[in-house]
């Protein structure tokens, strides 16, 4: 436990900041690195406790990864020079590694062993286990493989064409992975339009697939082929300082390279429909990805709905979104959310929880939020709900409060944005 004591600033946000490497592409980087055939090179990685799980799995697994500071070496061989790991793998928080390694290490001929920390060991595994077992994954774990821990006896595996229950881009992902070792062509249907780097990464490793409609495929037995990865700015880190400068009076940020990728950038969406004074520079293509500089200016904010097909290119944004929309005038109203029930934490509840302590007028739903604006915030102790992303949130909003914030654990914090209250200082200056 690592608390923290935060005071209101009273005084504008002023400076440039470049948030670090995006989390879902730096692990993806690592997993198809280490599958590959020769030497890939990845840039701006994001060196933090989740992404270092996915490094230290593959080299558990006999892969050899250099590190310096944000740049990796992996020197592939294959997916079949792969080696049975002495030890259970450990992911400690990390669901996107949990979820996509399951992908892999079904269709591996080797038998391992999956376990976690005490908030990934509750979080639902089923939505992945079900499909992989339809192509005949061998996966035994606690309350019939819903759980961590898990144990994969991997094997051959066939190809299914499987209707998505649930928007989530880590589901798509581990079947399609899955897929890669199948016989024949595996084919994915998507409810709605879901965060497409594990496609795009794919693509950049020289795999075929195909998308048509909400239909993307993927044909089995395929090689992957090194090649050098570059890591755009996380938007769901951009977020957080996003909000900061369009809540506190007379603030102006800069966030350099930012990713923009269309399915990420629902935050961006809803903060132009607020009326935030928000731009984009210096936009590129680099490394597949489109990137960008992104300059915002506080400006006053108005209430929103969103709901439907914005939601999955936002859902890791809904806890600082649902702060934003206690700053802005008017009832913004957040729908088709309840994949936010089994995140780190359940964040519906526990933004509830934690914007109620702080002063605001939050209703939960089944689904989502609803938030009265605009509130003035006071102090209080907070929990972090061992999350990252409700720790962060807490923090923002302590830059707004009348008095301090008391936040009981600020760890979380390194598993994705390890040098956060670094940055948040130097734009507090």
């Amino acid at each position: 436990m690592k608390e923290r004591i935060l005071q209101p600033i009273n005084r504008p946000l002023q400076g440039t900041i470049e948030v670090p490497g995006d989390k879902s592409i730096s692990h993806r980087s690592i997993m198809f690195g280490s599958i590959a055939q020769g030497t890939t090179t990845v840039d701006h990685f994001l060196d933090s406790e989740d992404c270092m799980r996915t490094i230290n799995i593959f080299r558990a697994m006999g892969v050899t990864i250099e590190q310096q500071g944000s740049s990796i070496t992996i020197h592939g061989k294959g997916s079949q020079s792969l080696t049975e790991p002495v030890e259970p793998l450990y992911f400690g928080n990390s669901g996107t590694t949990a979820r996509l390694m399951l992908g892999i290490l079904a269709g591996l001929p080797m038998f391992t062993t999956l376990y976690g920390d005490i908030s990934l060991t509750k979080r639902p595994m089923n939505r992945v286990v079900d499909p992989l077992r339809l192509m005949g994954a061998s996966i035994a774990g606690r309350s019939q493989g819903n759980y961590l821990p898990l144990a994969v006896d991997g094997r051959r595996l066939k190809s299914i064409y499987y209707h998505l229950p649930v928007k989530s881009a880590q589901v798509k992902s581990a079947v399609l992975l899955a897929g890669l070792f199948a016989e024949g062509i595996t084919t994915v249907t998507e409810i709605s339009p879901t965060r497409n780097h594990t496609e795009s990464m794919l693509r950049a490793f020289g795999v075929e697939l195909n998308k048509n409609g909400s239909d993307i495929s993927i044909h089995g037995k395929q090689a992957l082929t090194a090649t050098d990865i570059y890591v755009p700015g996380d938007i769901s880190s951009a977020a957080f300082f996003l909000v900061a400068a369009a809540i506190v009076p007379d603030s102006q940020l800069k966030l350099l390279h930012v990713g923009l990728n269309e399915t990420r950038t629902g935050i961006m969406d809803v903060l132009l429909a607020m009326g935030a004074d928000l731009r984009i520079e210096e936009e590129q293509v680099k490394g597949g990805e489109r990137i960008g500089n992104i300059i915002i200016r506080y400006q006053e904010l108005t209430a929103t709905t969103i709901e439907g097909e914005m939601v999955p290119r936002l859902i890791d944004e809904i806890p600082i979104i649902a702060l934003l929309a206690t700053q802005a005038e008017g009832t913004t109203v957040i729908k088709d959310a309840a994949e936010l029930r089994v995140k780190e934490t359940d964040r519906i509840r526990a933004v509830t929880e934690t914007l109620t302590k702080l002063g605001a007028s939050v209703e939960e739903t089944e689904d989502g939020l609803i938030i009265h604006g605009k509130t003035q915030l006071h102090g209080n102790r907070v929990q972090s709900y061992h999350d990252h992303r409700m720790a962060m949130m807490a923090s923002i909003a302590s830059l707004v409060a009348t008095s301090e914030i008391a936040i009981d654990d600020i760890s979380p914090i390194a598993t994705s944005y390890p040098r956060f209250y670094d940055d948040l200082n130097q734009i507090v200056q």
